[in-house]
C-alpha cells in the first residue's frame, strides 16, 4: 500500500510526544513493505522550536538515528494536496493540522478520491477545548483514530464523526529495549513542563520526594522556567534540556527508577490514556513508579508491571523500596517488558490499523 501521512513533525520530537510514535508506526510499516510518504510543514511549531534549541545537528541525529524515514517539508500556501495523495491506498491526518488542509482531504474524498481516510486524535483538546475540535470539518473521512477510548466516544456522541476506533498509542521496540550500563544516579524524570499542566503534581511526586530521600537524578524535557530549574536543582536532580527521543534508553539505563507523572487532564478527566512515557520506561525494562491514574482500558497491571503511588508520601516509600530492594526492581522491570512486548509495541498499533482497514473494506462491499 501507498501510505500518506501528513504530521505536525516526524523529525522534531521538540515538545512533541506524538512523533515517538509515529516514528514507530512508520518504521514497522516499511518494515512490512509498504511505501510511506510523510509530510510536515516546514514552519510547524515544534520543528521551528527544535532548531532554535538545538539547531541543524538535531536534524541530523535524526537522520542517523532513522536512516529510512524521511519527511517532504511543504509551504502551507504552496501544498498541492491533490498532488500530494496522488496513488495513495490510506491517508492519516494527525490532529495538530490545520483546518482547511483537514477539510481539503476530506473535499477530495467525497469528490471520488479512492484512497480511505482517517484523522488520528492525540491530544486531549477533545475535552478540554472542544470549540478547538469542532473547527474540524472531518465530513468525507472514513473515520476517526483516537488514543483513547474516552476521546473515540466523544467523537461519535458529539456527532464529529460516524465512525471511530480507539488506538493506543505503543512503544517503538526496535529503539525502547534494555541497554546495560553501569547505574550513575537513583532516579530519572523525563517529560516537558507541561504548561502548568502538572506542576503541583511534580512538586508532590518528583521534586519532594528526591529532596527528602537525597536522591541523586536527572530530568529532561523543556519548556521549564527559571524557578522550575532552580527548584530541581535545590533537590538535588540535575536538569538536562531536551533530550532526544531515540537517547531516552541510555539514559534511563543509567539509572534505578524513573517515575510517571501524568498531567492533570488525563489523571482527572482522561481515564485510560497515560500518554506514551510510561510504554517506551516499561519496554525498557525500567522499573516505574506513578501518580495517580485511571487505567480504565486495563492496559497495563498495575502493582505488577509498574507501581502506584496516591501522594507524595507514598511515593517516597515506593522509590526507596526499589532503589533498596533490588530483586523486587528486577521483577518489575520483566513484568513491564513483558506486557508490552506481548500487547503495546508499534508493530501490535499496524495489526490494529490494518484491521481498521479491513473493517472499512468489508463494509463497502456489503454496501
Amino acid at each position: 500500500m501507498r501510505i500518506v501521512l501528513f504530521v505536525q513533525s516526524l523529525v522534531s520530537d521538540w515538545n512533541h510526544g506524538n512523533a515517538h510514535f509515529l516514528r514507530g508506526v512508520a518504521s514497522e510499516l516499511i518494515a512490512r513493505g509498504h511505501d510511506v510518504r510523510v509530510f510536515e510543514p516546514r514552519e510547524g511549531w515544534s520543528r521551528r522550536n527544535l532548531l532554535e534549541d538545538s539547531g541543524t545537528r538535531a536534524l541530523g541525529e535524526f537522520r542517523a538515528a532513522f536512516p529510512l524515514l524521511r519527511t517532504r517539508l511543504y509551504d502551507l500556501e504552496e501544498l498541492d494536496v491533490e498532488r500530494a495523495v496522488d496513488g495513495a491506498d490510506l491517508v492519516l491526518v494527525h490532529e495538530w493540522n490545520e483546518p482547511w488542509l483537514v477539510a481539503e482531504l476530506g473535499r477530495l474524498r467525497t469528490g471520488g478520491a479512492a484512497f480511505r481516510l482517517l484523522f488520528h486524535d492525540t491530544h486531549h483538546r477533545a475535552v478540554t477545548a472542544p470549540e478547538e475540535m469542532a473547527r474540524f470539518d472531518l465530513f468525507g473521512y472514513d473515520g476517526v483514530l483516537a488514543f483513547g477510548r474516552v476521546i473515540r466516544d466523544l467523537y461519535l456522541e458529539r456527532a464529529w464523526a460516524a465512525r471511530a476506533w480507539t488506538w493506543h498509542e505503543a512503544a517503538d521496540a526496535r529503539i525502547f529495549r534494555p541497554l546495560a550500563r553501569p547505574r550513575e544516579a537513583d532516579v530519572v524524570w523525563i517529560g516537558n513542563w507541561g504548561d502548568e499542566e502538572r506542576s503541583e503534581e511534580l512538586e508532590e511526586f518528583l521534586i519532594g520526594p528526591a529532596r527528602e530521600l537525597r536522591l541523586s537524578g536527572s530530568v529532561y524535557g523543556v519548556r521549564y522556567p527559571e524557578k522550575a530549574v532552580e527548584r530541581l536543582e535545590r533537590a538535588g536532580l540535575r536538569y538536562g534540556g531536551w533530550l532526544p527521543n531515540h537517547r531516552v534508553p541510555d539514559v534511563l539505563a543509567a539509572h534505578g527508577v524513573t517515575v510517571h507523572v501524568p498531567r492533570r487532564p488525563y489523571a482527572r478527566a482522561l481515564p485510560g490514556i497515560p500518554t506514551i512515557r510510561p510504554f517506551e520506561a516499561l519496554a525498557c525494562a525500567m522499573p516505574l513508579v506513578s501518580a495517580p491514574w485511571n487505567d480504565a482500558e486495563g492496559l497495563f497491571a498495575a502493582g505488577r508491571d509498574y507501581l502506584v503511588a496516591r501522594d507524595g508520601a507514598e511515593m517516597r516509600g515506593q522509590l526507596e523500596r526499589l532503589l533498596r530492594d533490588r530483586g523486587l526492581s528486577a521483577t518489575l522491570a520483566a513484568n513491564g517488558r513483558r506486557t508490552i512486548l506481548g500487547r503495546h509495541t508499534c508493530g501490535h498499533r499496524v495489526d490494529e490499523l490494518l484491521a481498521i482497514l479491513r473493517e472499512l473494506e468489508a463494509g463497502r462491499e456489503a454496501a
